[in-house]
Formats: C-alpha cells, sequence, structure tokens
C-alpha cells in the first residue's frame, strides 16, 4: 500500500525556480505526486501556492522524501505541533533530530507557528518556553528539548529578488576592467543598503589581500567605516605585519616584485616583533607597528578575528588556535552583518557561509571562478561571484565608496 502526505508550497515559486525544484526532488527520490492546487502570485509581490497529493512506495522513503522537499520550502499540511524529544546526554541529539538549513525556519508549538532565532545550517532546534533556537551539536546539554521529525516545520527560502538579474555580470565569466567596475558598483550599493539597515559589513580576507597589493585599499575601506570586522587566518596578520615591517610579502618586495635577500625569514620577524611588543594592540600603541590591516583595526576599534590552522607559523600572539572557540568568534562578528566580503580565502570563506543565514549577502571576490563556485555548492546560495584580482577590486571599491564622502561634504 503506497504511502501519502498532502504538502504545501507558498513564495515566488516561478521566479525562484523552486517548483520546478520541488518537481525534481519528488521524481528523483522515486515518488508521484498530483497537484492539487495552484495559484499563480500575479504582483511583484503577490506569491504563488502550491498543494500537492505525494505517493511513495513506504514510509522510510516518503520520510526521505520529506527530508529534500523540507529545505526548499515545501511542508506537510497536517501533522500538527513539532515533535520534540528531550537529549539524554551533553552534545548527543535524538537520531531522528530535524537538521537545518540557512532559510527563515518556523516550528509549530501549541498551533501557533514560531520563528527560530539564531538561523544557521547543520543545527538541531531546541524548543524552550515557546521560542525557537537554533544550536550546533556541540551546545547541546542534557534536557533540551530538540525538534525531531518532518512534521510541524516550515522552511521559507529567499525569493529571488526582482532585480538579481543586475547580478549577472557576477559570473564566472568576468574577465574585463569595465564589468569589474560594474561589480564594484553593484557591491557599494549592498554595502549602502547593509548601512542603511542598521548591519556591518564584514571582510573575510586571505594573505592575498597582500600579496596583490589591496591593503591600500583595504585600509581606505575600513578608514572610512565601511568595513566594521575582519575575519582571517593567521596569515593575513602575519604578511600584512611583515609588510608594514620590512616592506616584503613572503619575502618578496612590495616595491618592485623582487625576493628580498634572506627574505624567507622575514614572516618570522614580524611574529617575533609582534611578541616582543605584547601583541598586536601593543605594538600599534608602542609606535612599533605604524600602517597596514590590522594597524587600522586596531586604530579604528574594527574587531578582528584571526583563527589558527595546523600549518601557521608562530603563531601570532591573537592567533586562536581552539578551532571550537575561533567559531564562536566569527559567529559573534557575524550576527549583525548585512554584507560579508570574501577575499581571496576559500576555506575561511565557506565556513564563514556555512555559519550565515540566507538573508544576508555574500561577495566572492577571487581570481579563481571555482572559488565562488564552491561557497556556492556548500549551500551558500546568496553568494555571488565577482572573478577579478583582489588587490583591483578593493582598489576600485574604496574609490566608489569614497564619494559618499565627498557628496556629504558638499552639502
Amino acid at each position: 500500500m503506497p504511502f501519502e502526505e498532502v504538502v504545501e508550497a507558498e513564495g515566488h515559486l516561478i521566479d525562484s525556480h523552486l517548483m520546478e525544484q520541488i518537481f525534481d526532488k519528488v521524481v528523483e527520490s522515486n515518488g508521484r505526486f498530483e497537484v492539487e492546487q495552484f495559484r499563480i502570485g500575479r504582483t511583484n509581490g503577490e506569491p504563488s501556492y502550491l498543494r500537492l497529493r505525494l505517493e511513495a512506495p513506504d514510509r522510510r522513503q516518503m520520510e526521505h522524501l520529506l527530508a529534500q522537499l523540507l529545505p526548499i520550502g515545501c511542508s506537510p499540511v497536517l501533522g500538527g505541533d513539532a515533535t520534540v524529544k528531550a537529549v539524554e546526554r551533553d552534545k548527543c541529539a535524538p537520531e531522528d533530530f530535524y537538521s537545518t538549513s540557512n532559510h527563515h525556519t518556523f516550528v509549530r508549538l501549541g498551533g501557533d507557528w514560531i520563528e527560530v532565532q539564531n538561523q544557521r545550517m547543520d543545527a538541531m532546534i531546541v524548543v524552550k518556553d515557546n521560542e525557537a533556537f537554533c544550536r550546533r551539536l556541540r551546545d547541546l546539554k542534557t534536557g533540551d528539548m530538540v525538534v525531531t521529525g518532518m512534521h510541524g516545520i516550515r522552511v521559507a527560502p529567499e525569493s529571488k529578488e526582482r532585480d538579481r538579474l543586475a547580478f549577472a555580470f557576477m559570473s564566472n565569466e568576468i574577465s574585463s576592467e569595465r564589468q569589474v567596475e560594474t561589480a564594484v558598483r553593484q557591491t557599494a550599493m549592498l554595502a549602502r543598503q547593509a548601512k542603511e539597515q542598521g548591519k556591518t559589513i564584514v571582510a573575510v580576507a586571505g594573505p592575498v589581500v597582500v600579496h596583490t597589493g589591496g591593503v591600500s585599499g583595504m585600509t581606505k575601506l575600513i578608514r572610512g567605516g565601511w568595513i566594521n570586522g575582519v575575519l582571517s587566518g593567521n596569515a593575513l596578520g602575519v604578511h600584512d605585519i611583515e609588510s608594514a615591517l620590512l616592506g616584503t610579502s613572503l619575502g618578496v618586495r612590495m616595491a618592485d616584485g623582487r625576493q628580498a635577500e634572506h627574505g624567507h625569514r622575514n614572516h618570522m620577524r614580524a611574529i617575533n616583533a609582534i611578541y616582543h611588543a605584547g601583541g598586536i594592540r601593543g605594538a600599534v600603541e608602542s609606535g612599533k607597528l605604524t600602517s597596514g590591516v590590522m594597524y587600522e583595526c586596531v586604530k579604528n576599534n574594527v574587531p578582528f578575528v584571526l583563527a589558527g590552522s595546523l600549518r601557521d607559523d608562530g603563531p601570532l600572539p591573537e592567533t586562536i588556535t581552539d578551532m571550537n572557540e575561533a567559531q564562536d568568534a566569527y559567529a559573534a562578528q557575524l550576527r549583525p552583518a548585512g554584507l560579508v566580503i570574501c577575499l581571496g580565502s576559500m576555506l575561511h570563506s565557506i565556513a564563514t557561509g556555512n555559519m550565515l543565514p540566507s538573508w544576508v549577502k555574500i561577495v566572492c571576490v577571487d581570481i579563481n571562478p571555482a572559488v565562488a563556485t564552491k561557497v556556492s555548492d556548500r549551500g551558500t546560495g546568496q553568494a555571488v561571484g565577482v572573478v577579478t584580482d583582489v588587490g583591483l577590486f578593493l582598489e576600485l571599491l574604496a574609490k566608489e565608496l569614497s564619494k559618499d564622502v565627498t557628496a556629504e561634504g558638499k552639502e
């Protein structure tokens, strides 16, 4: 006897290609569907509505199908409140826990739909006092009530914006300077929107910022208030400070691109100098460090997080070598963000994308087209890619956003 379920979805189903995704998931899961109701939104703001009767060979395959449909906004009509089970041991969820996506999620409690707070992907939903929160597996405590199964849960994916075509240039085919300038203008628009909404702008930066001569542009953005937090690894801090103190990056002279004599040890000399000063802030306050990204962060009270890795030299005193602690520090800076700009750091960009809800825009800048693709493939669908030199992008973005200051000065 086939197992049946009635599901529904509402939103910009056609513009966002959600309807075809829903149909595809049913077919791929060896299920069948019958459209019971479909209503098309007649205006830009009016949502469409879809109601389907699903059929699967057995309960197990139906549960698999529902697990595929929930993240794209298709949820069971019947089933009542969400099912919750108690955590029996710290860091151990019930086996049938619901794993979250990065989209707006709601759970039904006492007949009411409650929005889940602190939305992020790959988390559990913990219910307490008629509220619901995303919580990581390692943060679960004995007695926490965790949402399980597939019923009483509703996901609302981000709709495709009507102006999304404006970002069509942010594709892997970018090559000409004119297109890069267009991408910069659109990124500046997103930065202005974030500011208007009272949100912060966070830069996720790799050492390529230093290698490509992007420090000048990035420091201008920090001084101008356009970067409110910097997330990176040990390498950015080391090579930024090496450049500021010794004029080299990876031992290569910034002035002429030639290898400096004994330059291979310069990054270790930079780390040693920071330890002598008692840390990055101490180096700035003592006058030892007078320029660069780290310097501007300290001088302008812009928080930075340097997450360590196994390959780090030193590392710098401020580098966080405990990965759980580093993740927590990243997450704290991302919480108020309205825009994240990733600059030549695939690992940190993917990690950051995994922590963000789907309504926070990500602009991923890299000379390698595969990086932006990988960030999106990991579930960060709100990421748009700019394939260009990071140093060029930062300089052009700083120039574009400096117009705002000039315009204010004339008023």
